[in-house]
This record gives structure tokens, C-alpha cells and sequence, in this order.
């Protein structure tokens, strides 16, 4: 994988098309150990992007782990719901995951299908 301006810029074209124009809030595309590759959203100031990203690579590394518990090879999805904010994580692929944070007024469906939407055009734009 190559990671030029370009190629940042594409992947957030198609993340603003398909996700922060129906209201998510924030994207950021990262790679297995917390680096951020991509980040655009309405919302990105008060958001601690950084540690988010380290944050996220550590859990899919740990449910990973509880995956092959249960027999499974992994889990290509998390999501939480809170209060005010929810979050979708996301494995794209290789070792890529998409962080999505949304509110209420965006369905769980819609950023389900969006991502699925995403993940083929993301993987298309960084093999070139």
C-alpha cells in the first residue's frame, strides 16, 4: 500500500460522500497499530484523535483474542451506543479499520451499509 496526498485525499472525498453528508460526525481511517491514515468529520477539535485511534487498534487486538475464544477467526465489527454519541469500528481490509462516530439522528443501518459501501471503494483507491 502506498499512502500519498492523493490517496489521502481520495479516501476522504468518498468518506464525506457516503458518510459525513448524512450527518456521522466523524471519520478516521487507521491502521492496526493506531495510526491515522485519513480523519474528516464536522466534529474534529474537541476529539483526541490520536489516542482514539491507539485506543481502537488495542481493542480490535484484544476482541480479536476473545474471537478465537469462541472458534471464530475475528470480528470485522464493533459498535457502542451511548448517551449522546455512538461509535462503529469497522475492519476494512488487511489491516485498516474505519472509526465512525454518529448520533441519534443517523441510523445504525445506514452507517452499516455506508461502510460496507466504503470498504470496497477504500480498498480500491490505496491498491491504485
Amino acid at each position: 500500500m502506498i499512502l500519498t496526498a492523493e490517496t489521502v485525499q481520495q479516501v476522504k472525498e468518498v468518506i464525506n460522500d457516503k458518510l459525513i453528508n448524512d450527518n456521522v460526525q466523524t471519520v478516521l481511517v487507521i491502521d492496526g497499530a493506531g495510526n491515522i491514515l485519513a480523519h474528516c468529520g464536522k466534529d474534529t477539535e474537541g476529539l483526541d484523535a490520536i489516542s482514539l485511534a491507539a485506543l481502537t487498534a488495542a481493542n480490535f487486538g484484544a476482541t480479536s483474542q476473545i474471537a478465537k475464544l469462541i472458534g471464530e477467526n475475528d470480528f470485522s465489527l464493533l459498535y457502542h451506543k451511548g448517551e449522546k454519541a455512538n461509535i462503529h469500528f469497522a475492519r476494512l481490509s488487511g489491516e485498516m479499520i474505519l472509526v465512525s462516530i454518529f448520533g441519534d439522528d443517523v441510523s445504525l443501518g445506514l452507517v452499516r451499509v455506508r461502510v460496507e459501501e466504503l470498504a470496497v471503494l477504500i480498498q480500491k483507491i490505496f491498491e491504485g
